[in-house]
């Protein structure tokens, strides 16, 4: 039984026979119920003649606890199972925590030498040694622990588990207590330093300090970071540190000094870096800690084996995270009841009124349905009223109508062209949806010729809509296939350059496998995103859900009825606004409830 003891730490014991409080609530805690971060468990070794389902339960709770090197955990394995087991391979994430069966031991059983229990359970994620998570649909969980009798220290025979899986088994609960989804920031590749854009890999490290490296969260994530990307984010990213940057040997804890300094010992393998690249080595780590420390690094810098190598500050840092958005933050447009692209100034102030765009989109003879405006707000594209033409425009100086730049040839508005989205590279991105061809397209710099970008991950299913992450090397597309929408994020590859560039969308990957169909998506800032849609058999929601799939902290937001469309900054603190059936334009800022912004309109958007 685990007990809660409530006194500001929140320690919890695994043992009866443990000192308990006096003063203070005490309340059970099940481990598969949620999680309080601040509970702590300790780790008990078996007791002397214990059974093997106690064996089995007490080596299932000390997983869940911070037992250094998982010490007091190994005591319930045999010498060699306890010296070859591997808890750092990965982490089996469950619905709840997992079941046990096996024998019920009578007489004749509890002579014999050696036993068997299955774990046995609902996986819903999986967490790679590289600390990357990966959500799953839930699948059936099934694995052996067999046990032998040994002899121990006092010569009587014990219980003890000789066949053990590598790596760790935990329900849902603790493992969100136990580990926190932290960014670590690679380059885009493919990009001269000056046009430089910093990509988000998340991954999860412990929450306070990992049982086998000892280093807190700050290090372990600098690790991470200096070990180089996920194996999915690899093909389009670049890191600045060179191969075999490592911390220097020993060191288990950074922390920001008085000055709000973070001094980063690196070894020897830093050394001969110049100081272009120093500077972005740097960029690269303060961008990773600027959310996660709990003192505000204000400058970072590298130490190598001669010493400091160069240091970068926070107001120097953005140099090196170019969007390609100058416009004004809180910039949204929409399309009006006539058709016509109009700009909301202010928006986030709930201040200014509805103006026109420059150019045809704002004062044109044919009306449009969707709009996407590239990040630097120079010129836009938009999708006629019929769905079946895309027009690129300048917003910045009036023009005569321009020809279509992409035509659909399907029979229906529905299986014609999506929304268009601008990436971060300022190419155009529309799918064309007609049964008898789908295709994704791509314009570089929104004009020329469209190129086909291939999808071979999608195996049969039909793009229905699709948003392009700032960084240009992520897409989230909704995709329809078997009578749902899933939410899929791939992985943009390209080859060569100018005019001879090819590019794919590789690997996709399931962002909300938890919903059964997808009905809006947008980024939300670096490595978020808000997604609408509705579990099996449930009602529609808005919720954040991470790019590698795993769900947000900020969890389910505030419900508003009959969404259609979701738009959302890459600034996070701006307002969330939403297209709905009843309310119009609708707005969430932070802390707030949805207000109403606009009772006409639809299609408001945010550069992108």
């Amino acid at each position: 039984m685990r007990v809660s003891a409530l006194l500001g730490c929140g320690i919890v014991v695994l043992s009866a026979c443990g000192a308990m409080p006096v003063t203070g609530d005490v309340k059970a805690v099940d481990a598969s119920q949620p999680g309080d971060s601040q509970v702590q468990v300790y780790a008990v070794p078996p007791r002397e003649g214990a059974a093997p389902l106690e064996v089995v339960d007490g080596f299932l709770e000390s997983m869940t606890s911070d037992d250094p090197d998982f010490r007091t955990t190994r005591k319930y394995l045999t010498e060699e199972a306890a010296r070859t087991w591997k808890p750092s391979y990965g982490t089996t994430v469950l619905a709840k925590a997992p079941n046990r069966n096996g024998p019920s031991l009578h007489d004749k059983e509890r002579r014999s030498a050696e036993t068997t229990y299955t774990l046995t359970g609902t996986q819903v994620a999986a967490v790679d040694a590289q600390s990357s998570y990966r959500p799953l649909a839930p699948t059936d969980y099934s694995q052996m622990l067999h046990l032998v009798r040994q002899k121990g220290a006092d010569g009587k025979q014990e219980w003890r588990i000789d066949i053990v899986p590598d790596g760790l088994v935990l329900g849902q609960s603790d493992f969100k207590r136990l580990y926190r989804s932290v960014n670590k920031y690679y380059f885009a590749a493919g990009r001269a330093d000056g046009d430089s854009a910093l990509v988000a890999d998340p991954v999860y490290v412990r929450n306070r300090t990992d049982p086998v490296t000892r280093m807190d969260t700050a290090t372990q994530t600098v690790r991470t970071l200096l070990e180089g990307p996920s194996n999915w984010l690899r093909p389009v990213v670049d890191s600045r540190f060179p191969t075999g940057t490592a911390l220097k040997r020993g060191v288990t804890s950074l922390a920001p000094d008085d000055q709000n300094v973070l001094k980063v010992p690196l070894n020897k393998k830093a050394d001969k870096v110049g100081q272009g690249a120093c500077r972005m080595m740097a960029a690269q780590v303060l961008f990773t800690l600027r959310d996660l420390t709990s003192a505000r690094v204000g400058q970072v810098e590298l130490q190598g084996g001669r010493g400091p190598l160069c240091s970068l500050g926070a107001d120097e840092a953005d140099e090196f995270a170019s969007d390609d958005s100058s416009g004004p933050p809180d910039s949204q447009y929409f399309v009006d009841d006539k058709g016509h692209v109009q700009h909301l100034p202010g928006a986030n102030k709930g201040s200014g009124d509805p103006e026109p765009v420059i150019g045809p989109f704002g004062a044109g003879t044919v009306a449009m349905s969707a709009v996407g405006v590239a990040r630097d707000e120079q010129q836009a594209a938009a999708v006629s009223a019929d769905q079946q033409d895309l027009y690129v425009s300048s917003l910045v100086a009036d023009s005569e109508p321009a020809e279509p730049v992409v035509s659909s040839r399907a029979k229906k508005a529905e299986d014609r062209l999506s929304a268009p989205s601008w990436d971060g590279r300022g190419d155009l991105w529309v799918a064309d949806r007609d049964p008898a061809g789908p295709r994704l397209l791509r314009l570089t710099d929104g004009e020329g010729a469209p190129q086909e970008v291939e999808v071979p991950g999608l195996d049969g299913g039909r793009i229905e809509a699709l948003r392009m992450s700032a960084d240009g090397v992520r897409i989230a597309l909704r995709v329809f296939k078997d009578g749902h929408t899933t939410l899929q994020i791939g992985r943009v590859e390209r080859t060569g350059s100018g005019e001879a560039e090819q590019v794919s969308v590789q690997d996709l990957r399931q962002a909300a496998p938890q919903l059964a169909d997808v009905t809006a998506v947008s980024w939300s800032g670096r490595s978020r995103l808000v997604v609408v849609g509705r579990e099996e058999g449930g009602v529609q929601q808005v919720r954040y859900v991470q790019a590698d799939g795993s769900t947000s902290a900020s969890g389910v937001l505030p419900g508003v009825n009959q969404v259609t469309a979701i738009a959302a900054a890459d600034d996070e603190q701006l307002p969330l606004m939403a297209d709905t059936e009843v309310d119009g334009i609708v707005k969430l800022s932070p802390g707030d409830n949805w207000q109403t912004v606009l009772k006409d309109g639809s299609s408001l958007v945010y550069p992108g």
